[in-house]
C-alpha cells in the first residue's frame, strides 16, 4: 500500500500531559498520528498501520467512514448546539429510541452524557437515587469487582478494582466493596471464549450480602469482558449467578458495556449474547465509532418510572451534563447506527470470532507468552514480565509494533491487547497476528 503524505512534528511536545501514557519516553521517542481511514491509521511520516485496536476499543465501524464523516458535516452546518437542559432536538431522541430498540429486555430510556466515565457515575447514581425514591434510603453500598475499570470518575475508581488507578484517591471511596476477579491462569490458561472454570465465583455475593446487609447495598457492576485490565471473558454461567442473588436481596446489577457495547462481541449488547437483562448498562465508544465523544445509560422501564411521580412541571433527577445528547454526537450516532445495520457489523463479528480465536491462539509457543485469551473479537496476550522491570517488556512490544512492524495495538503493562475495527477482513486478521507474531519475536 502507498504512503501517504507526511505531516509536519510540533516542535515543543512538552505541554501537553498526556493521559494514561509514560509521558517522558513518549516525547523521547513520539508516536504521532496524522490520519485514518477504514482499517489503518497514518503516521506523520506517512506510513500505514493496520489498526489492530480499533483507536481505543471505540471505531467499530472503522475510521472516517464518509457516512459518518458527511453527518457530522451537516449537522454542523445546521445546529451546532442546543441546551441539554429543559431544552433539546429531535435527533436526541431518535437516537434513544434506536439505542433502546437495540438493547434486550424492558431496557426502554437512554440517559446521555459524553463518556464511558460519565456513563458509570451516571449509573451509580441512578441507582443510588432509584433506593432513595422508593424509600430505601439506607441501600448506599456499591459493588465492584478487582481488576475491573469502570473510567477514571471519583465514582467509577471507587467501584473499580486496578490498583494504580486508585491508591492516589483512597479518601474518596467509602461505601464501597469488592468481589474477586474472575480470573485464574492456573485453571483457565489459553481459553478461547468464555472459560468453564470460575461461575461459583459469583457467589461471593451472597457472602457481602451477608457481611453487610442486603437493606445497605443499592447496586453490583461488571463489565461481562473485563477489557481494559487485559481482556478477561467472564466464566460461563457467572453471570447468569450474578442476576439470581441481585435478584433475590432487590441489588441492582450493571453491566459496564462501554467497551462490550455496539458488536465487540458479535452482539448489540454483551447482555444478548449472555441471556441476561441487567438494571442499567452503560455505553460510549462504539455508540460514534470514535468519532464524536458520546456515552449513555440505558434504563430499565421499572427505575425510570420510579423517579416519574412527583409534580410534573419539577425535575426528577438532579443530574446532566453541558453537552448531553450533543446535535454533533447525535448525528454521528444515528450514522454509526446505520452503517452497523447496512454492514451486518455485528454479525460479521460472530462470524469472524472462530478464525480470529484460531489466529489468536497460533501465537501460543511464542517466547514469553504466558496466556493467551480470546472472546468475540478481542484479544490479550500475557507476556514474562522482564526481572524488575515490570510493564517495560509490553511497552517495548506496543513500541515495536509501531516504528518498525506498522501495527497498532494496546499495552496494559505486559499484557498486550487487540481489538480491531469489526470490519477487519480475514485477510487482516492474518496479517495482524503475523505482525505481532513478529513483535513478540523481536522484544523476546
Amino acid at each position: 500500500m502507498a504512503q501517504a503524505q507526511k505531516a509536519s512534528i510540533p516542535n515543543d511536545l512538552e505541554p501537553f500531559w498526556m493521559p494514561f501514557t509514560a509521558n517522558r519516553a513518549f516525547k523521547a521517542r513520539p508516536r504521532l498520528i496524522a490520519g485514518a481511514k477504514d482499517m489503518h491509521y497514518i503516521a506523520t511520516d506517512g506510513r500505514r498501520l493496520i489498526d489492530g485496536a480499533a483507536g481505543l476499543w471505540c471505531t467499530n465501524a472503522g475510521h472516517n467512514r464518509d457516512p459518518i464523516v458527511a453527518a457530522i458535516q451537516k449537522q454542523a452546518a445546521e445546529l451546532d448546539y442546543a441546551p441539554a437542559f429543559q431544552f433539546s432536538h429531535p435527533k436526541a431522541f431518535e437516537l434513544a429510541g434506536r439505542i433502546a430498540a437495540l438493547a434486550p429486555g424492558d431496557l426502554d430510556h437512554v440517559f446521555f452524557c459524553n463518556s464511558g466515565s460519565e456513563a458509570v457515575d451516571t449509573a451509580l447514581k441512578v441507582a443510588l437515587a432509584y433506593h432513595n425514591v422508593r424509600g430505601n434510603a439506607s441501600r448506599v453500598r456499591l459493588i465492584g469487582r478487582e481488576r475491573g475499570y469502570h473510567g477514571v470518575g471519583f465514582g467509577g475508581i471507587a467501584v473499580g478494582g486496578i490498583v494504580n488507578n486508585r491508591k492516589h484517591f483512597g479518601a474518596l471511596m467509602a461505601g464501597v466493596d469488592h468481589l474477586s476477579t474472575t480470573y485464574n491462569r492456573e485453571k483457565q490458561a489459553f481459553a478461547v471464549g468464555e472459560p468453564e472454570w470460575g461461575a461459583h465465583l459469583a457467589d461471593e455475593l451472597d457472602r457481602l450480602v451477608a457481611l453487610h446487609d442486603a437493606s445497605t447495598i443499592a447496586a453490583v457492576i461488571v463489565e461481562p469482558l473485563a477489557a481494559s485490565t487485559g481482556v478477561l471473558p467472564a466464566p460461563k454461567g457467572y453471570l447468569e449467578r450474578l442476576r439470581a442473588i441481585c435478584d433475590k436481596h432487590g441489588i441492582l446489577l450493571i453491566f459496564d458495556e462501554v467497551i462490550t457495547g455496539f458488536g465487540r462481541l458479535g452482539f448489540a449488547f454483551a447482555a444478548e449474547r449472555y441471556g441476561v437483562v441487567p438494571d442499567l448498562i452503560t455505553f460510549a465508544k462504539g455508540i460514534t465509532s470514535g468519532s464524536v465523544p458520546m456515552g449513555g445509560v440505558l434504563v430499565r422501564k421499572g427505575i425510570y418510572d420510579a423517579f416519574m411521580k412527583g409534580p410534573e412541571h419539577a425535575v426528577e433527577l438532579f443530574h446532566g451534563y453541558t453537552y448531553s445528547a450533543h446535535p454533533l454526537a447525535c448525528a454521528a450516532g444515528l450514522a454509526t447506527l446505520d452503517l452497523y445495520r447496512e454492514e451486518s457489523l455485528f454479525e460479521r463479528a460472530r462470524k469472524l470470532e472462530p478464525q480470529w480465536g484460531e489466529a489468536a491462539m497460533s501465537l501460543k509457543g511464542l517466547p514469553n507468552v504466558l496466556d493467551i485469551r480470546t472472546v468475540g473479537l478481542t484479544v490479550g496476550i500475557d507476556l514474562a514480565s522482564l526481572p524488575d522491570a515490570p510493564g517495560k517488556r509490553g511497552y517495548a512490544a506496543m513500541d515495536s509494533a509501531f516504528h518498525a512492524h506498522d501495527l497498532m495495538i494496546r499495552a496494559v503493562g505486559d499484557t498486550l491487547a487487540l481489538s480491531p475495527p469489526l470490519i477487519v477482513s480475514e485477510a487482516q486478521i492474518g496479517e495482524l497476528f503475523d505482525k505481532l507474531g513478529k513483535v513478540i519475536k523481536a522484544v523476546g
